[in-house]
């Protein structure tokens, strides 16, 4: 159990939950367990499964039918409305998901903006320096004409 449990990446407490659900069924000698081919291959399908965020009740039906001698049409067809409703159900929670990280957002940006504003009104916090008016320029026509000296 040891070497599956390094090989697959999962504690032996699971591998040991696995098996009373019926998904894994170890040969035993003794107070050993031989793990054959099928039995990675049924490990290998539940932890896929588990990761698309299927329950371990589906994982079974899935990892039973994959076994089956044939696959029959209203198999594949109840696997496949199995996968059409868990990806409705995923994309309502990325829906979700988004609508909450778009608020999120707003709530940052909102935020970062009453910090700003409340810093600037923090006693002996530095203003900015104020600056002097630009001297208004005259148009050139109004301006004194320089004289220019004459050299000889």
């Amino acid at each position: 159990m040891t070497e599956l449990s390094q090989e697959f990446d999962v504690t032996p407490r699971a591998i040991r939950f696995y098996e009373d659900m019926g998904l894994l069924e170890p040969e035993r000698r003794g107070m050993n367990r031989i793990y054959s081919h099928r039995d990675r291959t049924r490990l290998k399908l539940t932890l896929r499964g588990k990761r698309l965020g299927l329950s371990l009740t589906e994982v079974k039906q899935l990892v039973d039918m994959y076994e089956s001698p044939s696959d029959t049409t209203q198999q594949l067809e109840a696997f496949l409305a199995m996968l059409q409703s868990h990806r409705q159900q995923l994309e309502r929670q990325l829906d979700d998901l988004q609508l909450t990280l778009a608020e999120i957002g707003q709530h940052e940006a909102r935020c970062r903006r009453m910090l700003t504003e409340a810093r600037r009104c923090e006693p002996g916090a530095k203003r900015p320096a104020a600056r002097k008016p630009a001297a208004a320029k005259r148009p050139a026509s109004s301006r004194p004409a320089r004289k220019i000296k004459e050299t000889t």
